[in-house]
C-alpha cells in the first residue's frame, strides 16, 4: 500500500441521475428521484479514487463502512458532484467523509471505509466463508 494520501486530500466525481437511479424496489417504482442505494454506490466510487491509487498490483480494496445522510432529492438529468475527503488512515484501512451535492443543494452527506489487503489474504477470506 503506498501511503500517498494524508488527511484532508480531497477526490471528486460526477455524475448525472439516470432513471436506472431512480428509487424503486421488487414492488415497483417508489419514486423519480435519485435513490439512496445509487448515492451509496457513487458515494463508495468517489472515495475508491484513493484507493485506486494507493494499492500495489498485488492488493485490492473490501468495503467496510456505508454511512448516508439523505437529505435533498436529485432530480432526472441533474448533475451531482460527491466529494470525498480523507478522515482518517489508520494501518491498511482509508475513512473518508463524503458530501454529495447537486448545484447549491446538499444531496447527502455520509462516510466510506475501505481496507487495502493483499489479493491472496481477500481470496483466503472468501474462500473459508464460502458454503
Amino acid at each position: 500500500m503506498k501511503a500517498i494520501f494524508k488527511i484532508g486530500d480531497v477526490k471528486k466525481h460526477l455524475f448525472q441521475v439516470a432513471a436506472e437511479d431512480f428509487a424503486s424496489f421488487q414492488t415497483g417504482l417508489v419514486h423519480k428521484v435519485c435513490s439512496t442505494f445509487a448515492l451509496g454506490r457513487e458515494m463508495e466510487w468517489a472515495s475508491r479514487q484513493f484507493v485506486r491509487e494507493m494499492i500495489d498490483k498485488h492488493e485490492e480494496g473490501v468495503g467496510t463502512l456505508l454511512e448516508i445522510r439523505h437529505l435533498s432529492p436529485a432530480f432526472l438529468g441533474e448533475h451531482v458532484e460527491v466529494i470525498a475527503e480523507i478522515e482518517s488512515i489508520i494501518e491498511n484501512e482509508l475513512i473518508c467523509t463524503i458530501r454529495v451535492k447537486a448545484g447549491n443543494r446538499q444531496i447527502a452527506s455520509g462516510r466510506t471505509g475501505q481496507k487495502i489487503l493483499s489479493k491472496i489474504k481477500i481470496n483466503q477470506i472468501f474462500t473459508s466463508l464460502e458454503r
